[in-house]
């Protein structure tokens, strides 16, 4: 079972380096429009976050798709799973910024790279699995063995 484990976890490196290359690239883009938009352009750090988070999530969708997980599938399905993901870290990430930041007093910029660690936690197996699945699971039916 640890050996099936290690074999399978080691067959996702490649995918799983170019995800962390998106994502860090990704998290150097956020974490910059962050502060551009908070110290240069004199917004709230929530609000910072409400608009670079359209800007990064774009990126990454298309990023991940077609070079990270090399998937040329319609992404008409692939977009709808996305964008709940997408939500989800979306309401992750401003509710984190305004308890850690609004709330605590953490400074924005860890708050934001904090919230980032979290969210890449569950994300790869989440975009490779659900997001960007090929082809949908087979559908059992219990009656077609009768």
């Amino acid at each position: 079972m640890i050996k099936k484990t290690v074999h399978y976890l080691w067959s996702l490196r490649r995918e799983f380096a170019k995800y962390f290359i998106v994502g860090f690239g990704s998290m150097l883009f956020d974490i910059g429009t962050l502060i551009l938009f908070t110290a240069g352009f004199g917004l709230v750090p929530v609000v910072s976050v409400i608009l670079n988070q359209a800007i990064v999530l774009s990126a990454n969708f298309t990023l991940n798709k077609y070079w990270s997980f090399r998937n040329r599938a319609l992404p008409h399905k692939q977009l709808v799973r996305y964008l709940a993901l997408a939500g989800w870290n979306y309401f992750f990430s401003v509710a984190s910024m305004y308890l850690l930041n609004g709330q605590l007093g953490v400074d924005y910029r860890l708050a934001r790279l904090m919230s980032i660690i979290v969210m890449v936690s569950w994300n790869f197996f989440l975009y490779k699995y659900w997001v960007y699945r090929e082809k949908e699971p087979p559908v059992m039916n219990p009656l077609s063995e009768y």
